[in-house]
């Protein structure tokens, strides 16, 4: 390989590590980044084992601010889109199915906005009714609790059928993408966003969700051809690099408020899918 080859794949290296400790999406962008030197199978090969090497490091640091509830939700639907992702990988064209999913992910970030702008209608709604009736019937302490009440069955099922049909659209789709592409972080981003996780519960589930989603690939992934000897050499000399990158990326995540770690977070999901969409 030339020098400008190294370099690059030292870059998408740094860039992993970063994605696995601080900024989800960024390793997407190696995605396109890597397949611009090497062939676009190694590529792939070469990208899942550095996302294993950065996923032991983030479920080092992370794993305890996990939400397990969810990963449990989540494994049949992902185990499903992996082996869908399989089948698509030994028939369809690559080029297509990048595309595809960029065009999906674009579609979520544009439901998300439109979700985003209904709500913030929806709230100054509440807050206008309120402000013209200062004195409700009800106590205002009392709403929640009636609310909830009122919505929820005697036998505790409640809303959780919904939000279990968003684990299984968004768990089988993440299974797809990162089986096909390596390009399920923009997917896990946007479910873990809708979920309003905080910074370090979207890090430690998003860590122990690909951790777990990689070792299922893996062997998938040797049988294809696609992790090979050569792959796994290469691997090894970009390992160091990665883990620099997981450093600098806990020291970023130190000093990065909520609502910024938000907004890097749905740019980095829209590059990753504009990039894909190439």
């Amino acid at each position: 390989m030339t020098l400008t080859t190294w370099l690059v794949l030292g870059l998408v290296a740094l860039s992993v590590g970063v994605s696995k400790s601080a900024l989800p999406g960024l390793s997407t962008l190696g995605v396109a980044l890597v397949a611009t030197v090497i062939p676009a199978r190694e590529s792939t090969g070469l990208l899942l084992l550095l996302l294993i090497c950065g996923d032991l490091v983030a479920v080092s640091s992370y794993w305890r601010q996990a939400d397990w509830r969810l990963l449990l939700r989540l494994m049949l639907p992902v185990l499903v889109g992996v082996l869908v992702g399989v089948a698509f990988l030994a028939r369809v064209d690559d080029l297509v199915m990048r595309r595809t999913i960029g065009a999906v992910l674009l579609l979520l970030l544009a439901v998300r906005a439109v979700r985003a702008i209904v709500d913030r209608r929806a709230a100054r709604r509440a807050s206008r009714d309120a402000e013209a009736d200062p004195e409700p019937d009800v106590d205002p302490a009392a709403v929640p609790v009636a609310a909830l009440a009122a919505s929820a069955p005697a036998d505790g099922s409640g809303p959780l059928p919904r939000r279990h049909g968003a684990g299984v659209f968004y768990g089988s789709l993440a299974g797809f993408t990162t089986m096909v592409a390596n390009a399920g972080g923009p997917v896990m981003s946007l479910y873990l966003l809708s979920t309003g996780a905080t910074k370090l519960r979207f890090m430690g589930t998003a860590a122990c969700f690909f951790f777990a989603t990689n070792l299922v690939k893996l062997p998938f992934s040797i049988g294809l051809s696609i992790v090979t000897v050569d792959t796994l050499r290469t691997a090894l000399v970009l390992v160091p690099l990665v883990l620099l990158g997981a450093l600098l990326g806990r020291r970023l995540l130190r000093t990065i408020k909520q609502s910024v770690f938000e907004r890097l977070v749905i740019v980095m999901t829209v590059l990753a899918s504009l990039f894909l969409l190439r």
